[in-house]
C-alpha cells in the first residue's frame, strides 16, 4: 500500500529527466573511453591522474605544514654533515644508519666499499633515506596518495642509483676491462634481441626451452571434462590405493595453471599424488575478445562448480579436499561460501595457497588500484575485450623494479652474461589474458569496495558470507609477498568461524609455494586455532607459532591425511562411464597451449 498522495505528485518534464537517459551521453562516453584506452597504452597502463592527484595532494599539504618542513631542514642538515664526516675519514668510513634496507643486494661484495664507489653509494643511500623521510607523515595526507609519493619517489631515485650506471657500477668497470669491452657489445646484442622479441609479442630468451608437456607440467593424466572455460585433468595414481576424497586445485587463471606441476622435481602435483592423493587440477581457457562479457560468477559456474560436479561423477559419493592458488583462491572461497549457504555438503576442506578474502590492506599492488586507475583500466580492456599481460606489465615491474628492471639491466646488458632461464621464470612469461567485465568486477567489487570480507558479494541473488564456510581451513601466507600480504591473508580469522590451520613459509607469492621438500633454505610457521580459541594478532601469531626447516607441502600432506576419512581404496577410474564426463586427451590438456 503507498502512502503518497499521487494526485500531489509532481509530473515528470524533459527539464527534470536523468541525464543518462540522453542517448547521447553513450556517445560522449565512448569518446572517454577511446581517449583513455590510448593514453593507458602509452603509459604501460599506469593512470597519470592517479599520480598527479598524490603529488598534489602531497605538495599541498607539505606546503601547509611548518613543522614538518622544518624537520626536513634539520635532517637535511644532518644528512650533510653525515656526508661531510665521510669524505672527512677518506670515504672510508660509512655514515651510521645507512646500509641499504633488507632485501637491497645492489651494493653487496667488497668493490662498493673502495673509494670512490663507497662515497657514490653512501650519497645515494642518505639522499634516499631524506627522501623516505620527506613522502612520510606529512600531516593530511591521504594514507593512499603517501604510498603513491613515496613508491613513485622511490622508482625515480633508483634510476640514479650507482648500480645502474656503467660508469659507477665497479663490477662493470672491472668486467669491461678485464673482456677489452666485449661484455658491453654483447649486452648490446642481448638488448637488440630483447627489443626483437617484446616488439614481436614473443617470449624472453630461454623460455622456449620449457614447453608444457614436454618438461614442464609432465605428471601423468588425462583431460576429463571440458566446457568453454575450463579443462578438468585428472591425474594417474602412483600408489595402489588412495585416499578416499579427491583433491580439487583451483589455480588463478591470471597465468597458466601448471605453476602447481612444474618440473618433476618441484611439482606439487606430482608430490600430493606420490603419496596417495587422487588429484584433479583446472586448467582454465586463455580468453579473447569474443569472452569479454564471461563475469565472476561465470569463473565460479563454470570452474569452481563445474569441476566439482565433474568429479562428483567420477568418484561418487566422496567428498572433496578444494585448495584454491592466488585468485584462484579468492573464488574458491566465494563458491565455499555459497555452498555452504546452500547446504550443499560435497567439499570435506579448504586450503588457501596466498589468496585474500579481504582486501583492505592488499599490499603494494593497491598502490595502482584506485578510482582513477580503475577508470583507466576499464577502457584499456573495454577498448580490445580482455586486460593482456603487456598492459599489467607496467606495475607488476615496478613493484619489485630492482629485481625484474634493473638487476636484469646491469646483469644482461652491462654484464653481458645473460640470466639463466628456470622453469619458473619461463612459466611466468607464459601470460594469459583476463575478460572485461570479470577483471571490472573484480577489482570494483572485491578491491575497491571489499564487498567479500563486508559479506555483500552476491552469489545468486544472495550475499556469499565466509562464515557459512564451516570446513576446516588450511591457510598459507608467504613472508616476501607483494601480491597477497600474509597479514592480509591471516584475516581469514575474523571472516570465519572454523577450525583453521594457518601456515607462514619463506619466499615470496610464488616460490613461497612452489617450495618442495628438499629444497634449501626453506623453513615456514605453522599453528593451528580451534573454534574455541583466542584469536591473536598476525605479529603475535608470528611470535609464538613454532619455526620447522623443510617444506611445507609435508605438513600439508599430513593434515590432508588427517582430515579424510581413514578408508583407503582403489583410484577412481581414468575413463568413467557417465554421461558430462570423458577422455578428452592427454594431460596438459589443449587450453595451456592457448596464446
Amino acid at each position: 500500500m503507498s502512502f503518497v498522495n499521487q494526485s500531489q505528485s509532481p509530473t515528470p518534464s524533459n527539464s527534470h529527466r536523468n541525464i543518462d537517459d540522453d542517448p547521447g551521453v553513450e556517445t560522449y562516453r565512448t569518446i572517454d573511453r577511446m581517449q583513455e584506452a590510448t593514453l593507458g597504452r602509452m603509459t604501460g597502463g599506469l593512470s597519470p591522474a592517479a599520480i598527479a592527484l598524490a603529488f598534489c595532494d602531497w605538495t599541498l599539504h607539505l606546503a601547509a605544514a611548518p613543522g614538518k618542513r622544518m624537520e626536513l631542514a634539520e635532517k637535511g642538515w644532518r644528512t650533510a654533515a653525515q656526508f661531510g664526516e665521510h669524505l672527512m675519514n677518506g670515504g672510508s668510513q660509512a655514515p651510521s644508519g645507512t646500509a641499504p634496507v633488507p632485501g637491497d643486494h645492489r651494493f653487496d661484495g667488497d668493490h662498493w666499499d673502495k673509494r670512490p664507489y663507497a662515497t657514490m653509494t653512501q650519497a645515494f643511500l642518505l639522499t634516499q633515506q631524506w627522501w623516505q623521510s620527506a613522502t612520510r607523515a606529512v600531516p593530511g595526507v591521504g594514507p593512499h596518495n603517501e604510498e603513491v609519493v613515496s613508491f613513485a619517489t622511490r622508482q625515480i631515485l633508483d634510476m640514479f642509483s650507482p648500480s645502474n650506471n656503467p660508469f659507477t657500477n665497479p663490477k662493470v668497470i672491472d668486467k669491461t676491462i678485464e673482456t677489452g669491452g666485449r661484455n658491453l657489445v654483447e649486452g648490446f646484442q642481448n638488448y637488440i634481441a630483447d627489443f626483437a622479441r617484446q616488439a614481436a609479442s614473443n617470449k624472453p630468451v630461454g623460455a622456449e626451452d620449457f614447453v608444457p608437456g614436454k618438461n614442464v607440467a609432465v605428471t601423468p593424466g588425462k583431460v576429463v571434462f571440458r566446457n568453454h572455460l575450463i579443462e578438468l585433468i585428472q591425474y594417474a595414481p602412483q600408489t595402489e590405493e588412495v585416499l578416499a576424497e579427491p583433491i580439487l586445485i583451483v589455480p588463478a587463471w591470471i597465468m597458466k595453471y601448471y605453476i602447481l606441476d612444474l618440473s618433476p622435481e618441484n611439482s606439487l602435483i606430482r608430490y600430493l599424488v606420490s603419496r596417495g592423493h587422487t588429484v584433479f587440477c583446472i586448467s582454465w581457457r586463455n580468453p579473447d575478445e569474443e569472452d569479454r562479457d564471461l563475469t565472476m560468477d561465470d569463473y565460479r559456474k563454470s570452474g569452481v562448480m563445474a569441476a566439482v560436479d565433474a568429479i562428483s561423477v567420477i568418484a561418487p559419493e566422496r567428498k572433496i579436499h578444494a585448495a584454491g592458488y592466488c585468485l584462484g583462491g579468492t573464488l574458491l572461497s566465494i563458491a565455499a561460501a555459497a555452498m555452504g549457504r546452500a547446504r550443499d555438503d560435497r567439499l570435506a576442506s579448504v586450503t588457501l595457497l596466498a589468496a585474500q578474502t579481504d582486501f583492505t590492506e592488499p599490499g603494494e599492488l593497491a598502490l595502482f588500484i584506485d578510482h582513477s586507475q580503475m577508470n583507466l583500466l576499464e577502457s584499456m580492456m573495454w577498448d580490445r575485450g580482455y586486460l593482456s599481460a603487456d598492459q599489467m606489465a607496467g606495475a607488476f615491474q615496478m613493484l619489485r623494479s630492482n629485481d625484474l628492471v634493473w638487476s636484469h639491466l646491469v646483469q644482461d646488458y652491462l654484464m653481458g652474461e645473460r640470466t639463466p632461464m628456470i622453469d619458473l621464470m619461463a612459466w611466468n612469461a607464459d601470460t594469459t589474458r583476463m575478460p572485461y567485465r570479470m577483471h571490472a568486477e573484480y577489482l570494483e567489487k572485491l578491491y575497491i569496495n571489499n564487498q567479500l570480507a563486508g559479506g555483500h558479494f552476491m552469489v545468486d541473488g544472495r550475499p556469499a558470507v565466509l562464515e557459512n564456510i564451516r570446513l576446516p581451513l588450511f591457510v598459507v601466507g608467504t613472508e616476501k609477498d607483494h601480491v597477497a600480504p600474509w597479514r592480509s591473508v591471516y584475516k581469514i580469522h575474523l571472516l570465519t568461524d572454523t577450525d583453521t590451520t594457518f601456515v607462514l613459509t619463506s619466499g615470496g607469492h610464488n616460490a613461497g609455494i612452489v617450495s618442495e621438500p628438499g629444497h634449501p633454505h626453506r623453513h615456514y610457521r605453522i599453528a593451528q586455532k580451534n573454534i574455541d580459541d583466542p584469536l591473536l594478532g598476525p605479529e603475535e601469531w608470528a611470535a609464538s607459532a613454532p619455526s620447522k626447516e623443510g617444506s611445507w607441502w609435508e605438513a600439508w600432506s599430513i593434515w590432508l591425511t588427517e582430515n579424510s576419512s581413514s578408508e583407503r581404496v582403489g583410484p577412481p577410474k581414468l575413463s568413467p562411464d557417465a554421461e558430462g564426463s570423458a577422455l578428452l586427451c592427454d594431460a596438459p590438456g589443449v587450453y595451456v597451449f592457448q596464446q
